[in-house]
């Protein structure tokens, strides 16, 4: 490509070439958005276009676009130290103090930090690390994992094999062996359901009984279904789950690569109920995506097994980039701005105010349900209210509708089967959005919802 400035034409032209996407396909390519500037909660394209960025980008950039800070902490520690290995035996001040600043901000119960590069990554260390536990704890036949429908932990074999949207796995299967799924919490209450979170608990149970709880490692869960449709659990549901986990002997793996670092309003989900877990997996909001990272925060229960062992049960597990010193710098900074802007706090307040602007969209009819947790939310569509008949394709239509008035949004993603197997609407918004540009987001799904309705 020409050193000079290119055209958008030829842009698009060496894009359709040259760069294979995530989740590609090359009909949605013919005219690319291609961002050139990010500014708080817009996000600007090289044809002149301005959007708001209704779900931080891909439910990452919590403290917003265009924050120097973050660019200043990156080029410091490269001028400094911009790469060295952390294995055994090697450290680097970013990492130490991140994990430190992590683990302080996590769970009471949390006790040590393993960095990666991001959450599918992150969920497999998890995953690697339950089974590890097991074998530490003299049962080597605990490697199971119970993840939930419309969940979703990664693409990578495991974590895609824990996944349960069939869309990410049609192509590149077999699965592996030993991941099993259950039913979530449902969003909203069906006739004759009785307690959703109690009823979707104990189907945990049921399968742990059914698999054998001696052939469970872990149970996988994120504290609010993210990209199945934003599903937020009843205050039973994680209560439930924590109890039915310590009478069968069953780690809880909580999958905050979404939720935490803010986004519904805690540093990290779980807080909510008041359930702590054995170990969290966490990436995307903890650089608010400056720079990829991510990890797992282990328990001290979970951390002393690995303490604890003798040289030949070490824990074999690792990557060239854990703790990597520059993307670690950016990681603090941005905890920075998290707490000198009160971001935590303000995505619960900001969050309650979206919801209640998108309460106001239940009366249009293809509405179903609304839900949210903090600055995380989705609007359900369907063609019947009282039935709550799905609507399939219209959500689609939403997304482009309202991508034509500026704001980007997302769909669910791939979700199939009842009871929730319509089409929701998923948002995320910057922690730091303006309350003028919330506003300005539920007007245009108004109004993108009744254009696509017709």
């Amino acid at each position: 490509m020409d050193e000079q400035t290119p055209s958008l034409d030829l842009l698009r032209d060496v894009d359709r070439r040259r760069l294979v996407h995530p989740l590609h396909h090359p009909k949605e390519h013919a005219n690319a958005r291609i961002f050139t500037r990010g500014e708080g909660a817009m996000l600007h394209t090289a044809d002149g276009k301005t959007y708001i960025d209704g779900l931080s980008a891909l439910w990452n950039v919590n403290v917003g676009h265009g924050r120097r800070e973050l660019a200043q902490a990156a080029a410091q520690q490269m001028e400094t130290l911009a790469y060295a290995s952390a294995y055994a035996g090697f450290s680097n001040e970013p990492a130490i103090r991140l994990a430190d600043a992590i683990v302080s901000r996590a769970y009471p119960d949390s006790a040590a930090v393993y960095f990666t590069t991001g959450g599918a990554e992150s969920n497999e260390s998890a995953f690697k690390t339950a089974r590890y536990f097991w074998k530490r704890q003299g049962k080597p036949g605990k490697v199971k994992i119970i993840s939930r429908r419309y969940g979703y932990h990664g693409v990578t074999m495991a974590a895609m094999s824990a996944t349960s949207l069939p869309g990410y796995q049609k192509m590149f299967g077999p699965l592996v062996p030993n991941f099993v799924q259950v039913p979530p919490p449902y969003p909203y209450r069906w006739p004759g359901n009785g307690d959703c979170g109690i009823e979707a608990a104990d189907a945990v149970e049921a399968m742990i009984e059914a698999e054998g709880a001696d052939t469970v490692a872990a149970v996988i869960a994120e504290p609010v279904i993210g990209a199945g449709g934003v599903i937020v659990p009843p205050p039973t549901y994680f209560p439930r789950l924590r109890e039915i986990c310590d009478r069968h002997g069953v780690l809880l793996i909580a999958d905050e690569v979404i939720t935490g670092f803010g986004r519904t309003g805690r540093w990290f989900a779980l807080g909510h109920w008041n359930v702590q877990p054995d170990i969290v997996s966490f990436a995307k909001g903890v650089t608010s995506g400056y720079l990829p990272l991510g990890g797992i925060i282990l328990s001290t229960r979970v951390h002393q097994a690995l303490e604890d062992a003798p040289m030949d049960e070490r824990y074999m597990h690792a990557a060239t980039y854990s703790g990597h010193p520059t993307c670690c710098a950016v990681g603090l900074a941005n905890i920075g701005i998290i707490e000198r802007e009160g971001l935590v706090e303000r995505s619960a307040v900001m969050g309650r105010k979206l919801l209640a602007g998108l309460e106001t969209l239940r009366a249009l009819p293809q509405v179903g349900d609304v839900r949210g947790l903090g600055m995380l939310a989705a609007v359900e569509l369907v063609t019947d209210q009282a039935s709550r008949t799905p609507a399939p394709g219209l959500g689609a239509k939403v997304v482009g509708e309202a991508m034509a008035r500026g704001l980007i949004l997302r769909q669910r993603a791939g979700a199939e089967g009842p009871p929730i197997s319509g089409d929701a609407l998923c948002l995320a918004p910057p922690l730091m959005t303006p309350e003028p540009v919330l506003e300005r987001i539920v007007q245009i799904l108004g109004e993108a919802i009744a254009a696509a309705a017709g």
